[in-house]
């Protein structure tokens, strides 16, 4: 019984060290993770973004999963006009459970990169999520109204180059008319002047024919009268002769 009681405290003793030890471990951690998230924050506010962005993607490579790691990173990322990315880890930050204040927070960046991307429906959207979980936030409210008005204009404008493409078109459109109106008004001229020339080969052929005729018939003549005048001749030679 005695032994037992011994081998029981050796085991507790053992388990008590291993939970030290990962206490410690997890502890030395955290305070290098967030050693280096305020060395970004410093760098941050030195406007050092790009070796900021360093500082907090080290700190989350030891935790990939911190809040803080990431929300601050997609800050770096704005600040270097890198819309797209920042965009993307605000976006995945809203999955996260999180309090109200962060969630207001992040919809609230995660609307500022979409407006910079010019998405304003998307970025209306996030506005009116951050407003759910902080609906005083005096700024979230502008950058909402500032986003319709963009919107309203974006649309706007849309609609005018839709009307204007469709001028064009119709423009377009009657260009092309014409021009196959001209090219079928050639076309035709083409083919009356092509008609016309046979007919005038035809007229010229004929009037060969008719003038070679009428060689033929002089020439009949001709040669009648000439041996008319021969036979006469003759007859004449012949009786004075006789």
């Amino acid at each position: 019984m005695f032994v037992k009681t011994i081998k029981t405290k050796k085991m507790k003793y053992r388990l008590y060290s291993i939970l030290l030890i990962l206490i410690f471990s997890t502890t030395a951690f955290a305070q290098k993770e967030n050693k280096l998230i305020r060395k970004g924050n410093k760098l941050y506010k030195d406007e050092k973004y790009q070796d900021a962005e360093i500082k907090y993607r080290k700190s989350l490579a030891i935790d990939s999963t911190t809040f803080k790691g990431q929300f601050n990173l997609g800050d770096a990322m704005y600040k270097q006009k890198n819309y797209q990315e920042a965009a993307k880890i605000f976006n995945d930050l809203t999955q996260y459970k999180l309090d109200n204040k962060q969630k207001a927070k992040v919809f609230h960046n995660l609307g500022n990169s979409l407006v910079k991307l010019k998405k304003y429906p998307e970025s209306i959207s996030s506005y009116k999520n951050a407003l759910k979980y902080n609906p005083k936030d005096k700024e979230t409210k502008y950058n909402l109204a500032y986003a319709q008005k963009k919107l309203k204009k974006q649309q706007q404008q849309q609609k005018k180059n839709k009307d204007k493409n469709k001028n064009k078109d119709k423009k377009k459109n009657k260009k092309d008319k014409k021009q196959n109106q001209d090219k079928d008004k050639k076309k035709q001229k083409q083919q009356q002047q092509k008609q016309q020339q046979k007919q005038q080969k035809q007229i010229s052929k004929k009037e060969a024919e008719r003038m070679l005729q009428a060689l033929k018939d002089n020439e009949k003549k001709t040669m009648k009268k000439l041996n008319k005048e021969k036979a006469k001749a003759k007859s004449s030679k012949s009786e004075k002769d006789w």
